[in-house]
């Protein structure tokens, strides 16, 4: 996530909450993009040390737990740099000139001057992220999945030029034996009706038996999924988008909710503060006077009712707007409540963090130790592969 500074509920509501539940579900990285952030941002970065500072904490109160996560800072982990070089010898022009997002950004900040080196090699520097954990999935929306794309297709670009190395079926035929009998008989048979039969089903049980071998190598496993796809080593798997459910949380106007828009309520705004934000939300033009029956659906708070109501406070909503029998104070009332209801263990957490600064330090510093050490282990197959393996 790229500093921006404090998070609003859009950010709670659409990324994080599901990066809370993601973290017991898989091995998860998390990371704070501040060299994005100078992509766009590189004429004043005076802001993005207390932006990174403050988006950590929300994090942290959001619940993204350190202990089922790794949480660090991108530029503290220099291994994405690395790579991004690496990767930028074999990416061609076109690839990266053809993303959505570039001439959409270019457009949209017109007042910025973009064409540089660093704003047109972003997309790539994404892909370096990604591919230096070797990352089976990337939490993203449905309008970022090209980037997830391009990030495939290097990776099968540098897998299709460096994969295949010498003697690579003999390694191949010697990490099978190192399996034992019984597995490796059974990862032939596999091998045989995918490359055979095209039976997708038994290169799924094929990834899933090399997944759980404890007795070869990460580089034999790397192999031996490159040896039943029929092709080279896969140095660097191919990721899969993890469509992130869309937030249907609106802004204090109706539309998407965005600091640009100055339409948001803040992760950790205080009580009162969010009364009056919601207190003076637009509602139902219709409804003139509180005699006037209205229609929730074309009243923003409704939006906000059908993310923090329950299904009796929804039918009451419904009824009292259509009937003019409750007015746009009394409909409002039951969010504020809901909403300072759930930012309540958010403002305990982040007030532990907060006065506990060096114990937010320790822990980005050792997720940075954790994601180096993951980084690392990529770099020294992308390096050997490419040629840059000096003793």
């Amino acid at each position: 996530m790229r500093p921006t500074g404090k998070l609003h509920l859009g950010h709670y509501h659409g990324v994080l909450k599901n990066w809370v539940k993601l973290q017991h579900e898989f091995e998860c990285f998390f990371f704070v993009a501040d060299w994005h952030a100078l992509t766009t941002n590189y004429d004043d970065p005076s802001g993005i040390e207390q932006s990174v500072w403050d988006m950590v904490i929300d994090w942290l109160a959001a619940g993204v737990n350190p202990g089922s996560s790794t949480m660090f800072i991108q530029s503290q982990v220099p291994e994405h740099a690395e790579l991004h070089l690496l990767l930028s010898m074999i990416t061609p022009l076109g690839w990266l000139e053809r993303i959505p997002t570039f001439k959409d950004q270019q457009e949209k900040l017109r007042e910025k001057d973009l064409a540089t080196y660093g704003f047109l090699g972003y997309p790539l520097l994404q892909s370096a992220d990604i591919l230096v954990y070797r990352a089976g999935k990337v939490p993203v929306g449905a309008d970022q999945v090209s980037h997830v794309e391009i990030t495939r297709e290097i990776a099968r670009r540098f897998n299709h030029i460096y994969g295949r190395e010498p003697g690579f079926e003999e390694q191949a035929e010697g990490a099978i034996v190192k399996m034992g009998k019984k597995n490796a008989k059974l990862y032939r048979a596999l091998k045989k009706r995918y490359q055979e039969e095209g039976d997708m089903e038994a290169l799924e049980t094929a990834r899933a038996l090399l997944k759980e071998q404890q007795n070869i190598s990460l580089g034999d496993r790397e192999r031996l999924y490159g040896y039943i796809e029929g092709g080279g080593k896969v140095i660097l798997p191919e990721p899969q988008p993890l469509l992130t459910p869309e937030s249907r949380l609106p802004g204090l106007d109706g539309q998407k909710m965005s600091k640009s828009y100055n339409n948001y309520i803040g992760l950790r705004e205080e009580p009162d503060s969010v009364a009056r934000k919601v207190r003076t939300m637009q509602t139902d033009p219709q409804r003139v006077r509180r005699t006037d029956p209205g229609e929730p659906e074309k009243c923003p708070v409704w939006g906000m009712h059908k993310i923090y109501s329950d299904a009796d406070t929804q039918e009451w909503v419904q009824n009292g707007c259509r009937s003019a029998g409750i007015g746009c104070l009394d409909c409002k009332k039951p969010v504020i409540d809901a909403i300072v209801e759930e930012q309540r263990p958010l403002h305990e957490r982040a007030r532990e963090y907060e006065g506990n600064p060096d114990l937010v330090h320790s822990i980005l510093q050792e997720g940075r130790e954790h994601a180096r050490d993951a980084a690392r282990d990529t770099l020294e197959e992308v390096r050997a592969a490419m040629g840059l393996h000096h003793r």
